[in-house]
């Protein structure tokens, strides 16, 4: 099992800044992609950003020029850094793991999430 821990939320004003961070433990044999994505009450889980095994990244447009993902390979994290932050960026936000996991049979790719961290822009 994976299990994902995430921290750096919190209430800012608009135009702040805010880094996330997303520790993935548990019967991991290798980390493939690593992303953030969000929920505000009343709507549907949304991607805010994601990052590859090799490091190729991809961000909503919503986000794009504001945001920066980025990973640690050693430590199997994943970090959010947003910047310029509005009102509409409010939600919790979801660390999501793609990853093989090692079983009684071999490994097994699998999809986690963590338990989310509230971000809160007032204006």
């Amino acid at each position: 099992q994976v299990q994902l821990v995430e921290s750096g939320g919190g209430l800012v004003q608009a135009g702040g800044s805010l880094r996330l961070s997303c520790v993935a433990s548990g019967s991991i044999f290798s980390i493939d992609a690593m992303g953030w994505y969000r929920q505000a009450p009343g709507k549907q889980r949304e991607l805010v950003a994601v990052i590859g095994s090799g490091g190729s990244t991809n961000y909503a447009d919503s986000v794009k020029g504001r945001v920066a993902i980025s990973r640690d390979y050693a430590k199997n994290t994943v970090y959010l850094q947003m910047n310029s932050l509005k009102p509409e960026d409010t939600a919790v936000y979801f660390c999501n793991v793609d990853s093989f996991v090692r079983t009684t049979t071999g490994l097994k790719r699998q999809a986690d999430w963590g338990q989310g961290t509230q971000v809160t822009v007032s204006s």
